[in-house]
């Protein structure tokens, strides 16, 4: 493998260098936000809805949903595969210590805006990410089921995509650097990326993170400075993609959340606090990336739960689920019986098939009774009703989890819009990997407080 990466590095300059990414014009460019800034709390930065027209990279308004969901298929796939092995040869090495890095701002909270990310294409979260000196603003994909940040990078030697906004040279950074074979951080892409790294003819370490969908980046690891708002922290190490493939929207990129010591957390987290926060907002509000403290008063808390097979994802343990107030009629320790990923990046929630079943029976008798009429099937969405989510009557859903956090679920935590005139239930079954979505997620503050090793939900956390 590490031949082969070298390899495609090497002989790839013999390929056409793809053409320059164009600019898009935001319509919202003229709006005054207070995102993003760094304060004594922490890191705070702007999340957005994929169907926003805020968003700094927004979806497609002919994008099928369709299309959506066979990505959210294969991304679940990737997750189940990542939890499916015992043989011990591809379980990721414990990852060695990174050296702390000094930052401009110590002990305090960073928050940015989030928006959903159809704006480009994509059906996750976006923000904007700084980079370099003087510092350039790039729309980013945010995933807590990831480790390794990366950005396309000019001269885009194989292949780029088309991105909202110019590709990011490193040429024009006076701190970028690229990063030696012989770097600690070089031998900790194995765990980080779950693919062993390589080493270019000039002695660069060259990474390769992969996905479920077939999509991937291959490219130089680097360092230079990240920047959020006023908030700016040196010797950052990410990729630098050469050769960006497969269903990554607009994007510049991905920034890498997961439990891993190359991720965006764990290199802030020196300086900020070992936590995160969010909420994922609708296409009609906004939302946010916190990273540093939080208020633990105002949340529920789960206990994460570990799995040897994979401890970079988020593991919960879902102990319950009800709709208009009654339990579902399953065992409780149907429940339990998968292990279960709460992660940002998947749309559907995937439930074990004996509790979807009873949750798609209860919520179709509900909804009966209250004169919704039924609807086909939609790709993988198999319970769908005639009208929209905010059009029809839908009974309370709520989801319970060990250790007492609960998420009373809104309409539009249950239901998703398929097309103009159909709704469907936005769960499915699944018989290897249970994963807690980002639609029922969405307006939800969800912590991440990976110190405490705890995950706390709060309703209303979307302004």
């Amino acid at each position: 493998m590490e031949r082969l990466l070298a390899l495609l590095l090497v002989c790839s300059f013999l390929f056409t260098v793809a053409a320059p990414a164009r600019d898009i014009t935001s319509v919202c460019a003229s709006q005054t936000t207070d995102f993003p800034h760094l304060d004594s709390s922490g890191l705070h930065l702007t999340l957005h809805h994929p169907q926003n027209p805020c968003s700094p990279a927004p979806l497609p308004s002919d994008l099928p949903f369709s299309s959506v969901l066979t990505h959210d298929d294969a991304r679940v796939a990737h997750l189940a595969s990542r939890l499916a092995t015992n043989d011990n040869d591809a379980t990721p090495r414990r990852p060695t210590s990174l050296r702390k890095k000094k930052a401009t701002v110590d002990h305090s909270l960073a928050t940015v805006p989030l928006s959903p990310g159809t704006s480009i294409g994509v059906g996750n979260y976006v923000t904007q990410l700084g980079l370099g000196t003087p510092a350039t603003s790039y729309a980013m994909v945010v995933d807590t089921g990831s480790s390794l940040t990366w950005l396309q990078c000019s001269p885009c030697i194989v292949s780029c995509h088309r991105q909202a906004g110019p590709l990011f040279n490193p040429k024009s950074s006076s701190t970028y650097a690229s990063v030696s074979c012989s770097a600690s951080q070089c031998d900790e892409l194995q765990a980080a990326t779950l693919n062993p790294s390589a080493c270019s003819t000039s002695g660069v370490c060259v990474y390769q993170a992969s996905y479920g969908d077939s999509s991937f980046s291959v490219g130089y690891l680097s360092k230079d400075t990240v920047s959020f708002g006023s908030g700016s922290f040196p010797n950052f190490y990410y990729g630098c993609g050469q050769d960006n493939e497969g269903l990554f929207g607009r994007s510049a990129g991905l920034i890498g959340l997961a439990r891993n010591k190359l991720s965006l957390l764990y290199q802030l987290a020196p300086s900020l606090g070992n936590s995160f926060s969010y909420c994922l907002p609708t296409s009609a509000s906004t939302g946010y990336l916190t990273i540093g403290s939080y208020n633990p008063g105002q949340y529920s808390f789960t206990p994460m739960a570990s799995n040897s097979l994979d401890a970079s994802l988020y593991f919960v343990t879902l102990s319950g689920m009800s709709v208009a107030g009654s339990p579902l009629a399953v065992s409780p320790s149907e429940y339990a019986s998968l292990p279960t990923i709460i992660d940002s990046g998947t749309v559907i929630t995937r439930l074990p098939t004996s509790v979807y079943t009873a949750l798609s029976k209860a919520v179709a008798a509900a909804m009966a009774a209250r004169g919704v009429q039924s609807a086909p099937a939609f790709s993988i969405l198999d319970t769908c009703f005639e009208g929209q989510a905010s059009q029809v009557r839908v009974p309370a859903v709520g989801m319970a989890f060990t250790g007492g956090a609960t998420m009373k679920l809104a309409a539009t935590n249950v239901l998703i819009d398929v097309d103009d005139s159909t709704t469907c239930l936005a769960f499915a079954p699944t018989d290897s990997t249970a994963i807690i979505g980002n639609t029922q997620q969405q307006t939800f503050s969800v912590v991440y407080d990976v110190g405490q090793s705890r995950i706390g939900f709060a309703a209303g956390g979307c302004s």
